[in-house]
C-alpha cells in the first residue's frame, strides 16, 4: 500500500489544498458565523462604504456574510481550491484573490481587516507573525479596525483531545493531537482507495501577550477583547475563543 505524506516545508500549502481537507471540515457551522459577523457588524458600526478584507478566508463563508450588509468585501487565501470555489461567488461589492497573507496585498486601503477562525499561526517561523500583523496594519487605513479571532490557547491545551476518530463518507480520520515546540500538531491519517495518507496541522500555541507584542511592534492598540461568537468578555480560563479587536492610529 503506497503512502502519501506531505513533505513541503509549509504543511498548508499541500493540505488545504486537498479533498480531504474540505470532507473532513465540511460540518463546520455556517449558522454560528452568520451570528459572529452580524454581532461584529453590529458593535463595530463601520460605515457604509467601508472597505472590507477577509484575510485567509478559505471558502469565503465569512466573507461573503460580510457583503451580505453592503460593504465592499476582498478576500484572499493562499489556497487555491478554496478560492476558485470562493469566486462562484462573486459580485460587484465581492471578490477574492489568491495571496499569501505574508505578503502585502494593498496599503492603506482597508477600513477592516478580519481574520477568523484561527487562521494565524501557520508558520514554521514565528517571525512570521510579526510579519502577518504588519500586513494588516499597513493594509489598513488611519484608524482602521483589525480583528483577529483565534482559539484560547490556553482552554485548548488544558483540554486537548490526544486521539479521536472522524467518519466521513466512506473514511475514518484518525486524529492525534499534541504540544511539540510550542505548536498544536494535529495529524491526521486515513486511507482510500487502497492509499494511505498522512497529513499535519500545526498551529502556534500564541497567547494574548504574544499577540499583544505583534500589535506593539505593528503600532496597533487592543481596544476590545471577547471570549466568544456572542462577544462576552475574554477569560483566560475559560473563554473558547480568543478576538481581539485592535485600531491603527
Amino acid at each position: 500500500m503506497e503512502n502519501k505524506v506531505s513533505n513541503k516545508k509549509d504543511w498548508f500549502v499541500d493540505w488545504f489544498n486537498t479533498s480531504y481537507y474540505h470532507l473532513l471540515y465540511q460540518n463546520r457551522d455556517q449558522d454560528e458565523a452568520k451570528r459572529f459577523i452580524k454581532n461584529i457588524i453590529n458593535h463595530l458600526h463601520l460605515p457604509q462604504e467601508s472597505r472590507i478584507l477577509d484575510l485567509a478566508c478559505g471558502k469565503g463563508r465569512h466573507a461573503i456574510e460580510i457583503s451580505s450588509y453592503g460593504y465592499d468585501v476582498t478576500g484572499i487565501d493562499l489556497s487555491e481550491e478554496s478560492i476558485k470555489e470562493a469566486q462562484t461567488h462573486e459580485n460587484q461589492n465581492l471578490s477574492f484573490f489568491v495571496h499569501d497573507m505574508r505578503h502585502h496585498f494593498r496599503i492603506n486601503y482597508f477600513n477592516a481587516i478580519f481574520n477568523l477562525f484561527t487562521s494565524f499561526g501557520y508558520f514554521e517561523n514565528t517571525r512570521d507573525n510579526y510579519r502577518c500583523i504588519e500586513v494588516m496594519a499597513r493594509g489598513l487605513k488611519d484608524q482602521g479596525i483589525m480583528v483577529i479571532d483565534f482559539m484560547n490557547v490556553i482552554k485548548v491545551l488544558n483540554n486537548l483531545v490526544p486521539k479521536e476518530i472522524i467518519h466521513r463518507g466512506d473514511i475514518d480520520f484518525n486524529i492525534t493531537r499534541e504540544l511539540i515546540d510550542n505548536r498544536i500538531v494535529k495529524t491526521i491519517s486515513f486511507e482510500d482507495e487502497g492509499e494511505s495518507f498522512q497529513y499535519q496541522e500545526k498551529v502556534e500555541a500564541i497567547r494574548l501577550s504574544d499577540f499583544q507584542s505583534f500589535l506593539d511592534v505593528a503600532g496597533l492598540k487592543v481596544v476590545s477583547l471577547w471570549g466568544n461568537y456572542d462577544l462576552e468578555d475574554f477569560d483566560a480560563e475559560n473563554s473558547d475563543r480568543l478576538i481581539i479587536v485592535a485600531k491603527k492610529g
